[in-house]
């Protein structure tokens, strides 16, 4: 996990990566949550190619006339975050879900899917989330779809694992062909890891 580069996307799936917006997540004295304000969760979605530059800043005008409702998007978004991380961090352990959280994911789901639509494009039809710029929470569609896409697909929830960094607690798609990945980044927890096993011999 990266404490001074918060756009740091190693999860390999957009829901992880979210996910992956808190640096030492399973520790209480060195905890940090990245999304401490609105405009913060906006930038971060910029880099996620969630928004676009322009869809960005007219959120932020829209934050700045009505900060109230950007106060309680932002409340949804942590609170659908850390929803996310201990359904994915229970599939990590190959452990059940929290009735209740599974239970909230599903209100999320039912809330957002509401907007959902099928769209033609040339030769091939898609679906999408009916949006526009005036809505704040605009951004958390896309990210629940990555979500709900991975925890549907049965084969690979046996790629979701789990950082063995201490304390790290940040989740990752493994992609790696034997599936042996257990670093969040080898340029972090990794080489942490490395230097630990030195000096213990």
């Amino acid at each position: 996990m990266s404490e001074t580069n918060p756009y740091m996307m190693v999860g390999e799936r957009l829901c992880m990566d979210f996910i992956n917006t808190v640096s030492w997540r399973e520790s209480a004295e060195k905890r940090r949550d990245w999304f401490t304000s609105y405009a913060k969760l906006v930038d971060w979605c910029i880099h996620a190619e969630v928004l676009s530059g322009q869809q960005a800043k007219a959120l932020l005008l829209k934050a700045e006339e009505k900060p109230s409702e950007a106060e309680d998007v932002l409340k949804q978004t942590i609170e659908m975050r850390e929803v996310m991380y201990r359904i994915f961090k229970s599939i990590s352990k190959e452990t059940s879900p929290h009735p209740p959280d599974l239970e909230r994911f599903n209100e999320l789901v039912g809330h957002f899917y509401q907007t959902l639509q099928v769209i033609h494009e040339k030769d091939h039809f898609t679906l999408k989330f009916k949006h526009t710029e005036k809505n704040l929470d605009m951004m958390l569609p896309l990210i629940l779809q990555s979500a709900v896409d991975l925890l549907v697909s049965k084969n690979d929830l046996e790629r979701v694992k789990q950082c063995e960094g201490d304390s790290c607690g940040w989740l990752f798609f493994d992609t790696s062909r034997n599936r042996s990945r257990r670093w969040c980044s080898m340029a972090d927890c990794g080489n942490r890891a490395k230097a630990r096993r030195f000096y213990q011999k």
